[in-house]
Parts: structure tokens; sequence; C-alpha cells
């Protein structure tokens, strides 16, 4: 791929590299519920994907009139890390389009999640491309403002050192799309159509640049943007 169009590509990583959306959510479920909260896990996702379950904290206690402690976000993130751990696949084709643009990049590609870093680490090594990330996963637990806010791909751009009008982002929410866009760097929504997942019309209308469907094609959908910008 002579004259690729960027010089560097961040990936989100729940529900761009990992299926892991349903899982947590499910876990999420489970304990909203066992503080009088009921939801469906379908609920559950509409509410709460592309957000940090930290930051949501207001919100739930006003649904339940429970104070959510740094005990129960522990509780939490133990459950769901044990839930990962045991069922956790890859996104279809995520593996190879991952492997592929390293090759192509140099290595010069991240991992910029609005989740923890344990999880994101857990999450890569269970789908064996953890390897591809070392020293680039970037957790917007450790910025100043996670996800809608660019804290984290920007963290990631300058890591890299690249300038982030040089970046492509790869995003499945409105909410990591949007901390893309404002982040100044080309953003791609990835829409399978699957429960989850922003819909197309939103990754859009949140600044996308293109939606695409199959993970595998992410390169070639890169390649080609030099034709599309």
């Amino acid at each position: 791929m002579d004259h690729f169009p960027f010089d560097a590509v961040l990936f989100d990583c729940d529900g761009v590299l990992v299926d892991s959306e349903p899982i947590t959510n499910r876990v999420l479920t489970e304990m909203l519920g066992e503080l009088g909260w009921q939801l469906s896990v379908e609920e559950t996702m509409r509410i709460f994907v592309g957000k940090a379950v930290k930051d949501e904290a207001p919100l739930i206690e006003a649904r339940t009139g429970v104070a959510i402690t740094t005990d129960w976000l522990m509780e939490f993130r133990a459950r769901r890390n044990a839930a990962l751990d045991k069922e956790l696949k890859a996104i279809d084709g995520a593996a190879v389009a991952v492997r592929s643009l390293h090759a192509t990049l140099n290595g010069r590609i991240a991992v910029a999640s609005g989740a923890d870093r344990i999880k994101v680490e857990l999450q890569l090594k269970k789908t064996g491309i953890l390897d591809c990330f070392e020293g680039r996963i970037f957790s917007g637990h450790e910025t100043p403002r996670s996800k809608p806010f660019p804290d984290v791909y920007l963290a990631a751009a300058a890591a890299l050192e690249v300038a982030p009008a040089r970046c492509a982002i790869v995003e499945d929410t409105v909410t990591g799309a949007t901390a893309g866009v404002a982040a100044g760097a080309t953003v791609f929504g990835y829409c399978p159509n699957e429960l989850g997942h922003s819909s197309a019309e939103a990754l859009l209308a949140a600044g996308v640049a293109q939606v695409f469907q199959d993970m595998e094609a992410l390169p070639g959908v890169l390649a080609a943007w030099r034709y599309a910008a």
C-alpha cells in the first residue's frame, strides 16, 4: 500500500476489536437489578454503550437511590472481567485488519479506549492481538476527561508522534466518534448492524467520514480514502 493516506490508525476497543458489549452489559444489567433498577440487556446497552460506568454513577444513583461507591465499581469490574475472560471473542476480521495495518504503518497503531487499562489489556490478550499494541494502549481513565472528549485520542496521537489530522480513528459509537472528530482526526464508523452499535445515520451525524460493515475490509477502506478525500 504505497502512499497510504494516514500515518497512524487509532482503534477504539469495545465493539471494534472485541465483541465485549453484550457480555459487559449483561453483568451491568444484573448488578443494576440488584440495586432495584430493572432493565433488559438491550435497554442497558442503549443507555450505557460507549460510556464509562463510573461516569454514569449520577444516573444510576438517581434511578436507584443507592450511592455508587468505589467498592461497587470494583465489584462490577471484577464480575465483568471474569465473564470476559470466560466468554470474550474478537470481532470477526479484527485480528486480520490489525496485523495488516500494523505491518503497513510500521507499528504506528494504538488502542484508545474509554475503558480501564486492565480490561483493555485482558481483552487484547484474550483475542491474541496484544502484541500489536504493546506500549500503545491508552485509557480514558488515565486522561483528564474520557470520551466524548478527545483527550484519549490526543494522547495516543502525541505518543505516536503523529498529528491528529494524519490519523484515522475507528469507532462504533456516537460517543467515541464525537471524541475522534473533536481530536481533529478522520473517523471511520464500524456499523455491522448488530445490537449495541450506533446506527450508520447517527455515526454520520456525529461527523464520521465513512461507515463500513466488515472489519476485515478496513485496510482497504483506509487505503482507498485518498480517492474520496
